[in-house]
Order: C-alpha cells, then sequence, then structure tokens
C-alpha cells in the first residue's frame, strides 16, 4: 500500500462522511477497524517497529471509536471488530504472509496520513470535519482501495476454499458427493461471472474420515494451499480435529456435512456456521415417529451407532428425544460398530439378547456398516423398522441394499435435511440442471445436493460482503442473513445467536425399485 493510496483512504474516503449522520460515521469506522487493524497488527508482531509508534494508532483509532460510538454496545462492538483486525495482521506476519519491512511502510503511511489531516487532535476529526472545512473541500468521489495485507486464499481472481474429507476408504462415497455439490454450485456462480469478478475455487485434501489424519488434511488446506476458508468438511470425529485448527486460525469453518454438536455451540463460535439440521432435530424426529405414529414402545427401540463421536452424538439425539417423551433414557441399548469397518457381529449378537425384543433401530451409521447391519438381521427380525440419519449417504446405502436384494432395502428409512432429490421444488430443479450440465452421468443424490445447498447458502454471504472480502465481513454478512429462500420450502437465515440455517427434516423411505419415497414423519 503506497502512500498515496493510504491518504485516499484517510482523506478521500473519510471525507465523504462529512456531515454524515451519526449511523453512517459508524459504518465508516467499521470499515476502518477492518482496514486499519491489520496494519497495526502486523506491525505490533515486528520487534524491530518501536511499540510507541504502533501504540500511537491504536489510541488514536480508540478515540475515533469512542467518539463515533452512540452507546457502550456499539463501541464494545467496533473495539471487538478493531482487535480482531488487529489479531489477523498479527497472524499474517507470524505465517509469513506479511514480511516486516511492508509492515512498517504502511505503518509509515498511516502516519503520514494522519500528520497531513490539518494535525487533526484525533482520526475523529478527519472523520467529521467542520462544516466549514466541508464547504470549502472540492467534491471528489470515493475511490474504493484495497488497504491492509493480502487476504488469504483472495486475489483479484479468484476465492480459494478447502475441504478436508474421505476420498478413500470405506466412507469415500461421502466425501466426493459432498464434493460433487459443492463444485456444481460453484462452477454455475462461476459460469455467471462469478462473486464480484472473482471465481469459487474448490481444493480437497483427503483425511479417509480418520481423525488422526485430519490435521495434516487441515495443515496442507491452510499453509501449502493457503485458502480463504473451509466449506463441506465430512464428518464428526474428524470435525474433533478440524473445528479447532480453525477456530484458532479465525478462518472460516461451513456447512460441514455433520449434524453433531461438536458444531453446535451455545453460543456459537464465530467462525463456524452449519447449514442442516442438527442429529438431535432428525432423532428427535425419528423417535416421535416410531413411537406416535409406528406405535413402538420406547423400550423396543435401540441405537446402531458407530464407536465414536459422530455415534455419540446420534445416541444423545435418541436419549434427550426420549426424555423429552417423558420416559427414562436408562433402558436404550446402544449397539456398537468400530468406524471404517463392517464388523457388526457383537451387535448383533447383542441385538439377539434383548427382552423384550427390539422392533425398531436407529440407526447412527456410514452406509456400508448400516447395510452389513440390516443384512444379518432382516431375516432373524422380521418387520424390524431400520431408520438412518442423513449422513448415511442415502443412494449408496440404497445401491447396497438393492445388491442384497429389494426385500433388504425396501421400507428402510432415512431423514434428510434436503428435499426429495425425486421431487420438483425449485431448488432441486436448479441442482439437477446444473449437475447434467457440469457432471454429465453423475445420479441426483442427497449428499451432493446438501453440498449444492450449503455452497449456495456460503455464495450469498459471499455476495452480500462485497468486494473488500475478509473474514470478518464474510461473518457479519452471514449474520445479517436472514429469512432468505433458496426454493426449499423453508426459509433460510442467521443471527449473532443462531450459525444453523436450516432445522428443517424431511423424511423418506426406499421402496421396492431401490428409489427414495417421501413419508409424513408427523
Amino acid at each position: 500500500m503506497t502512500a498515496r493510496l493510504t491518504i485516499l483512504l484517510f482523506g478521500t474516503l473519510l471525507a465523504g462522511t462529512a456531515g454524515a449522520a451519526a449511523g453512517d460515521k459508524t459504518d465508516v469506522v467499521r470499515d476502518l477497524a477492518g482496514r486499519v487493524g491489520p496494519i497495526v497488527g502486523s506491525a505490533s508482531a515486528c520487534r524491530d517497529i518501536a511499540r510507541p509508534r504502533v501504540q500511537l494508532i491504536s489510541d488514536k483509532f480508540a478515540g475515533v471509536i469512542a467518539e463515533a460510538s452512540s452507546n457502550d454496545a456499539e463501541r464494545s462492538d467496533l473495539t471487538r471488530l478493531f482487535e480482531r483486525s488487529v489479531a489477523d495482521g498479527r497472524n499474517a506476519v507470524t505465517t509469513g504472509r506479511m514480511d516486516c519491512r511492508l509492515a512498517d511502510r504502511q505503518l509509515a503511511d498511516i502516519e503520514r496520513s494522519i500528520a497531513g489531516s490539518a494535525a487533526p487532535s484525533s482520526l475523529a476529526a478527519v472523520i467529521a470535519p467542520s462544516s466549514a472545512a466541508a464547504a470549502t473541500s472540492p467534491t471528489t468521489p470515493a475511490t474504493p482501495v484495497a488497504v491492509g495485507p493480502p487476504v488469504r486464499g483472495v486475489t483479484d481472481q479468484e476465492i480459494r476454499f478447502g475441504m478436508a474429507a474421505p476420498f478413500s476408504g470405506a466412507a469415500k462415497e461421502l466425501g466426493r458427493q459432498m464434493k460433487l455439490g459443492i463444485d456444481t454450485a460453484f462452477n454455475r456462480i462461476n459460469e455467471a461471472g462469478g462473486v464480484e469478478g472473482r471465481m469459487l475455487k474448490l481444493i480437497t485434501a483427503d483425511d479417509g474420515y480418520e481423525p488422526t489424519r485430519t490435521g495434516d488434511a487441515m495443515k496442507q488446506l491452510y499453509e501449502k494451499d493457503q485458502v480463504f476458508g473451509i466449506i463441506g468438511n465430512v464428518g464428526t470425529p474428524t470435525a474433533v480435529v478440524a473445528v479447532p485448527y480453525s477456530l484458532e486460525r479465525r478462518m472460516l469453518f461451513f456447512g460441514a456435512f455433520t449434524g453433531a454438536n461438536v458444531l453446535r455451540h451455545d453460543p456459537p463460535d464465530r467462525y463456524v456456521f452449519n447449514y442442516r439440521a442438527s442429529y438431535a432435530e432428525e432423532t428427535d424426529a425419528t423417535v416421535r415417529y416410531l413411537v406416535k405414529l409406528r406405535r413402538i414402545p420406547v423400550r423396543q427401540i435401540a441405537v446402531f451407532a458407530q464407536q465414536d463421536t459422530y455415534g455419540d452424538s446420534g445416541f444423545a439425539g435418541v436419549a434427550k428425544a426420549v426424555r423429552t417423551l417423558g420416559v427414562s433414557d436408562s433402558a436404550i441399548v446402544r449397539l456398537n460398530y468400530k468406524r471404517n469397518t463392517v464388523d457388526v457381529d457383537d451387535a448383533v449378537n447383542q441385538l439377539k439378547l434383548q427382552k423384550p425384543p427390539i422392533k425398531a433401530v436407529v440407526m447412527v451409521a456410514t452406509y456400508r456398516a448400516a447395510a452389513k447391519f440390516i443384512e444379518k438381521t432382516h431375516d432373524l427380525f422380521p418387520g424390524m423398522i431400520y431408520t438412518n440419519v442423513s449422513f448415511v449417504g442415502s443412494t449408496a446405502l440404497a445401491d447396497e441394499l438393492m445388491l442384497l436384494g429389494p426385500r433388504y432395502a425396501s421400507g428402510v428409512i432415512v431423514t434428510q435435511v434436503v428435499p426429495a432429490v425425486s421431487g420438483y421444488s425449485s431448488v432441486v430443479l436448479e441442482y439437477k440442471n446444473a449437475l447434467a450440465k457440469y457432471f454429465a452421468g453423475e445420479s441426483p443424490d442427497y449428499v451432493s445436493l446438501e453440498g449444492y445447498v450449503a455452497a449456495n447458502v456460503l455464495i450469498k454471504g459471499l455476495q452480500r460482503a462485497g468486494p473488500q472480502l475478509d473474514t470478518e465481513k464474510l461473518i457479519d454478512a452471514l449474520e445479517n442473513s436472514r429469512n432468505f429462500d433458496l426454493g426449499l420450502g423453508a426459509n433460510l437465515g442467521f443471527g449473532r445467536a443462531e450459525h444453523q440455517a436450516s432445522h428443517k427434516i424431511w423424511g423418506t423411505a426406499i421402496d421396492d425399485n431401490g428409489k427414495y419415497q417421501a413419508i409424513e414423519l408427523e
């Protein structure tokens, strides 16, 4: 950033607010916080830059915030935004994205711009010059300028997103389908000119659905591939590793393919956003369906679950749903299997021992393990009701079961967080057309549809954030995205206390032809 551009920032851009209302001044200060903060932060991380120089700018900006704020809450909000921007600038130096010579030049540019602004007592004098001064100043259109260190993963031509997911191993179809849906949405917006002229690019890393590999996958995306944010990561046990990694680096973690509570804190983690309903919501809908519509006693419902945090989350959802019905959850039977295996013999043997006999199983599994469990229990327990949460991989599950024979597939239930792919809602038709256009030969799938919808929710946020994109602006834009409609039949939205866009659950069941048909859950 040159001194000329800095002066444009503090002079041309800010002088445009002369006589502006208090709210407009606040918007200017908010914008400046995201521009000046990274410069202050990068300078503070350099040992050769004198602390008093950095502190002087920080103190002056604190004065700007105090003068522009109309109340304590507004002042606190602006201060937090400035502090986050400072932290981002500091991180830019520590990660090697910014060198200290450039940081020194940027700080000097700010110092000169302040000194050249009629020696104001504070930056507020520049933001709100006297009416007399404003009257004698020539009117010059403000010129948007990029200020501060470059934003990781963002250039004038593209925005890079990363995805850590299984592209090998027993759950690889989940990763492939999630990527397919995101790529379909990205291709569609890119063909239309991108977002503010920038093309969206997805870069993937394979963690095999093993948390021991997730750290390296995230590191590759962040350090080597220099992605702006994460979208569409697959899995709960892997999220236990990936979410803290993103939070420590203040990196967006968006639209993961999991409904676990590790991504749903109260209040929500600032950098974590979900599209989909939670496992607790899916299992609550399932339990109510089994008890109220199918008339299955709670004591005759078991849970077949992966032996990790994914299974734990689903089991906890069932237990909570049972308690909500006024029944003790102490008698709920959990049948376990190990992740990335189809070793279900122990679960089958345990099921045989249950008295009274189990009549319905809520499955919190992936498609191969779920299919193997159904194969081994179907004839032992005639009339057994099998239900699955959406993470199972609906198409892959139906394909596995149809290989065994239609009688294994017919009637198997899966709760969904997107509308039926066989339906005619506008988002499904749009998705099918785009999938056929960009990936001819690929069949519509619930997982890829979820990836497509999640990516489009993100695109909405990027469009709202505007051309001067950074993580904090995108998050602010997302948190102000309320009640928008993508054609799902249900409005979506976020807020400061709500980082989950959808709470809608759809019911589906496999028919004799291996196709999913809609069912009513209540």
